[in-house]
């Protein structure tokens, strides 16, 4: 039997008119925001599905950005999020796609390219009643909600990496609620996500980067 709380009903506190087009469009660019290895200098964003039909409407291009800004689903600067993004010297576009239909109604790929010159494109899902989820991060398939605290290592798939982070993270004292890797296939790129109940300790990041097959390390608060 499924239990809902009445927030799945009308939705969450939000700026704009839809907990689907606005409030999970916002969570998608602030976890994108929360993923993002540096500061962003430019954001692409391709929308699918209801999200390319009615985008500007609904304030789903407001939202995004606003999340990519870092606002949250109750933050009055989304509405501003257009005029902050240029004052924060940050490029941005908003691209409809009809030609992709096998995709969730309500989903935005989201590149974004840093000021180091990194970058890294994320697809995000909206689910309705304000939450959303992170599916694919540089073509890998993901499943991130940012529920949880969490910790992002983006590492080569190689033996002895997993056993290496949850060393250092037993070394933080640090309980892990959940943990999964996702990869394309063996040895390529691979992407772990560890959540926890309590917030990671930035001391954990240099510790796991010691690894040579770690390429970054990401905390990301809990929304």
């Amino acid at each position: 039997m499924a239990f809902y709380s009445v927030f799945d009903v009308i939705g969450p506190n939000m700026i704009g008119p839809s907990s689907s087009h606005t409030a999970g469009a916002n969570v998608i660019g602030y976890l994108a925001h929360q993923l993002a290895p540096d500061v962003i200098a430019k954001v692409t964003f391709k929308l699918y599905g209801s999200f390319a039909k009615t985008y500007h409407g609904h304030g789903t291009d407001r939202a995004l950005l606003g999340g990519i800004l870092g606002y949250r689903s109750d933050d009055e600067r989304i509405v501003e999020s257009f005029r902050l993004a240029k004052e924060a010297g940050i490029e941005f576009s908003f691209v409809p796609d009809f030609s992709e239909t096998e995709v969730h109604p309500n989903t935005a790929d989201i590149l974004m390219e840093c000021k180091n010159g990194k970058t890294m494109t994320v697809r995000g899902e909206s689910l309705g009643g304000g939450r959303a989820r992170i599916c694919r991060i540089d073509g890998v398939e993901v499943d991130f909600t940012g529920e949880y605290h969490a910790m992002l290592v983006i590492q080569n798939d190689r033996p002895g990496v997993i056993a290496h982070i949850t060393h250092c993270l037993s070394e933080s004292k640090v309980n892990i609620a959940f943990m999964r890797l996702f990869r394309e296939e063996k040895g390529n790129i691979a992407y772990t996500f560890v959540e926890s109940d309590d917030l990671i300790p930035e001391e954990v990041v240099p510790a796991v980067k010691l690894n040579r097959n770690v390429h970054d390390v990401v905390i990301i608060p809990a929304i």
